[in-house]
């Protein structure tokens, strides 16, 4: 049974899935697959919110053995949604975490219908994490956001208002407006950072302050357009969709918003960082070869 489409069974298939008896490690995810479509049914029978119909926005929150805020992370997210009365989904994608992670966001999903987890294949970077979600988001607008929160979620109306005014890609900014920095990075980490941009927009030339903020919205169109074209799967992946959103003449407003520095963040700027000069090399030579000027799909969304 495929972990990304728990949402998909039928009453027929989770009464099936009682009756098995497995064993080991087995057990143990049978148990939580039980868990979780048995409160997703119940959630339906009492009026979940996208029985008809589809959410107006996606929020996607890749993780990596996140086990130690993800609990802390969802509930900020859902009673942001319900108190400002947002019609949303919030995918958590796992890449394939070692710890708790997944159960986590199983057993919160039991009592928040808003809430649903896709699986990755293992460990494929937050690259892949990121277009996995928003690819299978049902929202007409779909952002992601990192795990830490650096960014407040209620921010992202601020994002959802420059795509109501007309932009089909909003990014936040820690750099447009630097007041809007409640803890900021250390010096290193702010120089570091301020190269790598610059690099960044000398080589890919884009007009961006700020390529790396991980708080981004898009069109659903825009998204699909983007991350069917996306090759890079690691921190990288920034400046690539940028770049492709630049190539297909997307309208990409840079927004302010507030920001603190998690002093748990895992990016280390001179192992990464040689990375993703590497991954920029590697976009401007999928340029030269066309690959961001193929065609794309619409991805229908399921039967509401």
């Amino acid at each position: 049974m495929a972990w990304t489409t728990f949402e998909q069974f039928s009453i027929q298939e989770l009464a099936q899935t009682r009756r098995q008896r497995p064993s080991g490690p087995e057990m143990v995810r049978s148990g939580m697959m039980t868990r979780y479509l048995t409160g997703l049914l119940r959630n339906r029978q009492k009026g979940s919110p996208f029985v008809s119909g589809y959410p107006a926005s996606s929020i996607v929150i890749p993780a990596y053995n996140e086990s130690a805020r993800i609990e802390a992370t969802l509930r900020e997210v859902v009673n942001c949604i319900r108190s400002e009365g947002w019609n949303a989904e919030v995918i958590v994608v796992n890449d394939g975490s070692t710890d708790t992670t997944a159960r986590q966001v199983l057993d919160f999903a039991l009592n928040a219908p808003e809430v649903r987890l896709l699986e990755n294949p293992g460990n494929r970077g937050k690259g892949y994490s990121v277009r996995n979600g928003l690819l299978q988001a049902q929202g007409e607008i779909v952002m992601f956001t990192d795990a830490d929160l650096s960014a407040p979620i209620r921010e992202a109306d601020r994002l959802f208002a420059a795509i109501r005014d007309g932009a089909d890609i909003a990014i936040g900014s820690r750099w447009v407006d630097r007041s809007r920095q409640i803890h900021r990075q250390p010096l290193y980490r702010q120089f570091f950072g301020r190269c790598f941009n610059l690099i960044t927009r000398t080589v890919m030339g884009l007009r961006f302050h700020d390529t790396q903020c991980g708080f981004k919205a898009f069109t659903r169109q825009a998204a699909q357009t983007v991350f069917q074209l996306q090759t890079i799967q690691g921190w990288g992946f920034d400046p690539e969709i940028l770049f492709i959103a630049s190539k297909r003449h997307l309208r990409v407003d840079e927004v302010p918003v507030t920001w603190g520095h998690d002093e748990r963040s895992r990016i280390s700027y001179l192992r990464d960082g040689f990375h993703m000069l590497r991954e920029m090399a590697v976009i401007r030579w999928n340029a030269l070869l066309g690959r961001y000027n193929g065609p794309v799909r619409p991805i229908a969304r399921p039967m509401a």
